[in-house]
């Protein structure tokens, strides 16, 4: 897996936000994200539900509902992105920026073939005779692990497995050789063994295409295993980015300290006992005024409430969205961040007990 800086951006996110109206109040799913997209790597964005992530990945496909109002740039070659209407937009879509999506079952047309929607994904962008594309589809289908591809070719989405209507939907990703795949929670709902397959159908994937391939997951497991740099987003918002090796290993965010230390380690580095995050994520319609997180956060205090905290640069590879970041490494050794284990809620924002865990 390549981790060097030097290597090109495909896509550069500028300032993004997205906001939906709601009967609630405005949905604010994304915002102010900056984010670039490196030639040939695997980008992992991971966040809980409502985090923002789906939303940022379908921004750059351009798939958002007509109700959502966008501001900011993607720019792909120089050409923004945002600024292209759904029939300029649909040169791009599918073939230099293509998507695996979440449910396959949903994604595919249930009344065409298999080999027919691939053999129309390679038609609409390419000059391909209808015998050459059925040709291709089965070459694909045969890269992606599809046993007996040619006669797999004429089944219907139905008669295919969760894991196979996967590798489905990365054949007809990878069809016209695109240099962006988004691949959005692929994983979701399959077993740990067709996990690790479709995983690896993705690796296949990225080394036949050359593509850097967008991961979008709430799996760290997941990251670990195939990416090359993480975005950890929250509330909307990217709040650490970095190598993977790096922030699995120094993690310089509460919030992405939290997420680590609630996954089971078997190498016994760590206590066998857990660590939870209190509270629940924020609302999109009422977010706090500061930091998302800080009414969730033990090393909270009064200046997380006054505004919402940049991206800041820690290291040449490494950003983070903390006041406090100067702070976070004596807090972590001294065990002030989590507590191990259940233990009861605060459930109020930012309260004195709270804050007063990382006061001294």
């Amino acid at each position: 897996m390549s981790t060097s800086t030097t290597l090109k951006n495909l896509i550069e996110i500028r300032d993004l936000s997205v906001t939906f109206p709601s009967e609630a109040g405005i949905v604010q799913a994304v915002r102010n994200v900056s984010l670039d997209i490196r030639a040939g790597e695997v980008l992992g964005i991971v966040g809980e539900s409502g985090s923002g992530k789906t939303v940022m990945s379908l921004s750059m496909i351009g798939l958002l509902a007509e109700s959502a109002k966008i501001t900011g740039t993607i720019s792909y070659n120089g050409v923004n992105l945002l600024s292209l209407d759904d029939n300029a937009m649909s040169k791009y879509r599918g073939k230099d920026i293509a998507m695996v999506f979440q449910d396959p079952l949903s994604a595919l047309n249930p009344v065409h073939t298999i080999g027919r929607q691939i053999a129309e994904a390679l038609h609409i962008h390419s000059e391909i005779s209808k015998e050459a594309a059925l040709a291709r589809a089965v070459e694909l289908l045969e890269i992606v692990g599809i046993p007996r591809p040619a006669e797999r070719a004429q089944s219907y989405p139905h008669e295919f497995s969760g894991g196979m209507r996967q590798r489905v939907m990365i054949a007809l990703a990878i069809a016209n050789q695109p240099k962006v795949i988004l691949a959005d929670e692929p994983t979701t709902a399959l077993d740990v063994t067709v996990q690790a397959q479709i995983l690896d159908v993705l690796k296949t994937a990225r080394d036949m295409t050359g593509a850097a391939v967008v991961l979008v997951t709430h799996d760290l497991g997941v990251v670990a295993g195939l990416a090359d740099r993480v975005a950890i987003m929250y509330g909307g918002k990217v709040v650490e980015i970095g190598n993977v090796d790096d922030v699995y290993a120094s993690p310089a965010m509460p919030y992405t300290i939290g997420l680590l230390r609630s996954i089971p380690r078997i190498d016994g580095a760590e206590s066998s006992r857990l660590t939870s995050i209190d509270g629940a994520p924020p609302s999109p319609v009422a977010l706090p005024p500061g930091c998302a997180f800080a009414p969730r956060c033990p090393a909270a205090a009064p200046q997380c409430d006054a505004s919402v905290p940049a991206l800041v640069s820690i290291s040449p590879t490494r950003m983070t969205a903390c006041v406090r970041q100067s702070e976070i490494a004596s807090f972590q050794s001294s065990g002030k961040l989590f507590v191990e284990g259940p233990r009861h809620v605060a459930q109020t924002s930012t309260t004195d007990a709270v804050r007063s865990k990382c006061a001294a």
